[in-house]
């Protein structure tokens, strides 16, 4: 057994107090840290008092807790953080060194983190394997009680991994890498050595899984410690599967990941397929939530990237897409092979000339700007076409006009079942 680590003479700075921020500072305070500074740029920019003592006890502190999202090259605090880079640490490394953590899974990659790790819980669920679900999912990690016989499965982020130094997993995955946060970590390379982080202190017993060729040269360039379980193909067929929501083009990758790392927990292909058929998927991935006449309403909120959106669009037909919102660094709308899916285009959010421009000359597209109007519209549109998909995959972020893309999800099937009313 490995000697805990001991937080009570040790000082703590938390930059950010936001959900994960929060659940930093209660953990400190129940495991007795030492001092605790904290900052929000939000909530405390106008106090000149509390900025100079935050930064006055950064170069003294024992460690500096970075809040996921928050970027060093953005900061008012940038030149000082630099210098104590090393200090630097995640919400996840904070529960790595409280507790002897056995068994974890860490899943990171760009597209389907959320996914993977619900599938996985939910297939350790129904074959009676104990398991929490934490970390960048949305249930802050500190906040979980810890309890030795659980396995935990742990969404991460590559902001989270980029600045974490101590996590340890049994388990871990990369599902994909593709262009994303480039305006965050700067380049397509800086972002993919944020996520092969998560390999780094993994020793002999524990297992990496990954399926890209690129992926595998680069970890095996650095010489890992942990045993490399490389994916050459999809070992489960769903094509007459039950569950709609799992043969999405999507979810092919997700379910390979989930089935890998489960038979790896000793779980069979039988007993796996099993578990699958009662999955029903997650809020704003792909969701279908509405039918109106035959026409089918899908809220794919949680597409912030072309590359998100794309699959969405490879598994419809006769699309009506709703498009827009705060577009990616570097992002592009490669539609060739789409458009003959696509009926319509309708635009919205506070950059509509960016996808009118990469769309142009390729679908029928209509700038709304908002999705009051949009929904309107389309109604009108459905009372005399034929059976259609409307589609709500923004591939981009939504800050321009709503906090995060669960608020903007909510708001489309609020305002579809509105409208639904109205026309019926």
């Amino acid at each position: 057994m490995r000697e805990l680590f001991n937080f009570k003479n040790k000082n703590f700075a938390v930059y950010g107090l936001g959900l994960t921020g929060k659940s930093v500072v209660n953990f400190l305070k129940q495991n007795k840290a030492k001092k605790i500074f904290t900052w929000d740029d939000h909530l405390n920019k106008s106090n000149e008092k509390l900025k100079d003592k935050f930064k006055k006890n950064l170069n003294s502190v024992d460690f500096i807790v970075m809040s996921p999202g928050i970027n060093i090259n953005n900061s008012i605090f940038k030149k000082i953080l630099l210098k104590n880079n090393k200090k630097i640490i995640s919400d996840l490394d904070l529960f790595f060194l409280k507790n002897e953590v056995k068994k974890s899974i860490i899943i990171t990659g760009t597209n389907g983190k959320s996914t993977t790790c619900s599938l996985i819980h939910h297939i350790f669920k129904k074959n009676n394997i104990q398991s929490k679900l934490a970390g960048n999912i949305g249930h802050p990690i500190l906040n979980l009680k810890f309890l030795h016989n659980v396995i935990y499965i742990i969404e991460a982020s590559s902001f989270q991994l980029e600045y974490s130094k101590f996590i340890k997993p049994h388990c871990a995955a990369i599902l994909n890498i593709s262009k994303d946060h480039l305006d965050w970590h700067g380049s397509i390379k800086q972002y993919t050595n944020s996520k092969i982080k998560i390999f780094n202190n993994q020793v002999k017993n524990d297992v990496a899984f990954l399926n890209d060729s690129n992926l595998k040269k680069l970890f095996l360039s650095k010489e890992f410690h942990a045993k490399l379980k490389f994916i050459k193909k999809n070992p489960i067929n769903l094509r007459n599967f039950k569950n709609e929501y799992l043969r999405l083009e999507a979810n092919k990758q997700n379910i390979m990941f989930a089935y890998s790392i489960s038979k790896f927990f000793r779980i069979n292909k039988k007993n796996f397929l099993k578990s699958l058929i009662s999955f029903k998927g997650l809020k704003h991935r792909h969701e279908i939530f509405f039918k109106f006449k035959n026409n089918l309403f899908i809220n794919d909120s949680k597409a912030t990237s072309f590359e998100s959106t794309k699959y969405a669009l490879q598994s419809n037909n006769n699309i009506i897409w709703i498009t827009g919102g705060q577009p990616k660094k570097n992002d592009k709308m490669n539609i060739q092979k789409f458009k003959k899916k696509i009926k319509k285009v309708y635009i919205i959010g506070n950059h509509t000339s960016f996808f009118a421009k990469q769309i142009k000359n390729k679908v029928k597209y209509e700038i709304t700007n908002n999705l009051t109007t949009t929904i309107r519209k389309i109604f009108k549109f459905l009372v005399r076409k034929e059976k259609l998909t409307i589609l709500f995959s923004p591939a981009s972020a939504s800050y321009d006009q709503y906090s995060n893309f669960v608020e903007r999800g909510e708001k489309f099937k609020k305002l579809v079942k509105f409208y639904a009313k109205k026309f019926n």
